[in-house]
């Protein structure tokens, strides 16, 4: 039986990003990738996790579009070799955590629980990108343990800043909500 409605207008059917999405999940994950690039004077220090939370909380699924733009423009930059692999997962674990808290939870619980994650993701994040390099390199298991040992020296202060940036995620997602709704 052939339907008359529009496949996006059909009940259970999600509609299709709007042009206005796009453009605006476009912007946040040039954003991301402009901060980066910015702040790469300050190894591992950046606001990515701030982002990436703050936008799940808000655009919930949708928030993959931004940090999969994000992902393809450090392609586009640095080319797309064995090192550009793990970002295809290694930001997942965040927006996990986003997508998990629950919307009712008080603000006095969310906030540590997302600044904790964000910490956590941050000290795991050459643990999490060790088993692609681990590969691509043919490292044994006992070089995979000592890269990811010697990388503590920048997962330490990675998972520090990731911490701090993340006291900002329910204030940005709060901003982001109001611009949504149209009250500046």
């Amino acid at each position: 039986m052939h339907s008359n409605t529009p496949r996006a207008e059909r009940p259970g059917r999600r509609p299709p990003l709007t042009l206005r999405e796009a453009a605006l999940f476009s912007m946040f994950g040039a954003i991301m990738f402009g901060f980066k690039y910015f702040m790469e004077f300050l190894p591992s220090v950046h606001p990515l996790a701030l982002f990436i939370v703050a936008l799940t909380l808000v655009y919930r699924s949708k928030a993959l579009y931004p940090l999969y733009v994000f992902v393809l423009l450090n392609g586009v930059r640095e080319g797309f070799a064995a090192w550009w692999v793990p970002y295809l997962y290694i930001f997942l674990p965040l927006w996990v955590a986003g997508m998990l808290v629950p919307r009712s939870l008080p603000r006095k619980y969310a906030m540590p629980i997302l600044m904790l994650a964000c910490a956590l993701q941050g000290l795991a994040f050459g643990a999490m990108f060790a088993p692609v390099w681990a590969l691509y390199a043919k490292l044994s298991l006992r070089a995979t343990l000592d890269w990811i040992i010697v990388g503590l020296s920048f997962d330490i202060p990675h998972a520090i800043s990731n911490f701090a940036f993340g006291a900002l995620i329910l204030p940005l997602a709060d901003l982001l909500r109001r611009l949504e709704r149209g009250k500046y």
